[in-house]
């Protein structure tokens, strides 16, 4: 497990990226990690995901549910053993609707797919922070910041050569049969440089 990897520690700040579900058949168990470590005393912050996302929307509609189904929400279900969304007992829900689409820290933004960087105001669109892709980094960021982001996956040869202000950690752990996928990846905002573990579903 990455956490077991990193060795992370009390004290560690911890931002984790979002699409904590549909991307397996446990994700009741990823979702548990990270409580349980809070509980312990870890300082674990959530990032929301379009998968989060599609999952809290399938409760308008049938179309809603139907297309978080398709996207792994089938066996997000089977995992939590329920049958709806609405159906998930008030702990996780309360986990998945405090998730935030962006955190700011003096050096470094993070958003689950990036940023809107046409905006007036990059913060208010929140359909970017959950779906963007293939967006082009400005050369400075507000604060002249740092974004860390997911959602893309990158081959792991293009992780490890990011050196812009914007930096992808989406190594494609769901897609271990690809050659230089399959990845988890985390970016050490201290000493700088990445981490990664092989996919072990």
């Amino acid at each position: 497990m990455l956490f077991e990897e990193l060795k992370i520690q009390p004290q560690d700040e911890i931002y984790c990226l979002g699409d904590y579900i549909d991307r397996g058949t446990d994700s009741k168990g990823v979702v548990d990690i990270i409580l349980s470590l809070r509980k312990q005393g870890f300082k674990i912050f959530t990032l929301r995901g379009n998968h989060e996302q599609m999952m809290m929307e399938s409760a308008r509609s049938q179309e809603d549910f139907y297309l978080w189904f398709r996207n792994g929400g089938g066996a997000t279900l089977q995992s939590f053993e329920i049958d709806l969304y609405t159906d998930m007992p008030p702990l996780y829900k309360s986990f998945f609707e405090e998730t935030k689409y962006y955190i700011e820290i003096p050096e470094y933004i993070f958003a689950h797919a990036g940023l809107n960087f046409y905006s007036e105001n990059i913060f208010e669109d929140k359909e970017a922070m959950l779906w963007e892709r293939d967006f082009k980094c400005p050369e400075f960021l507000p604060g002249n910041r740092t974004l860390i982001h997911g959602h893309t996956p990158k081959p792991l040869k293009y992780i490890l050569k990011q050196q812009s202000n914007c930096i992808n950690i989406d190594g494609g752990c769901v897609y271990k049969e690809r050659k230089n996928f399959g990845n988890l990846v985390s970016f050490d905002l201290i000493e700088k440089k990445f981490h990664v573990v092989k996919c072990m579903d």
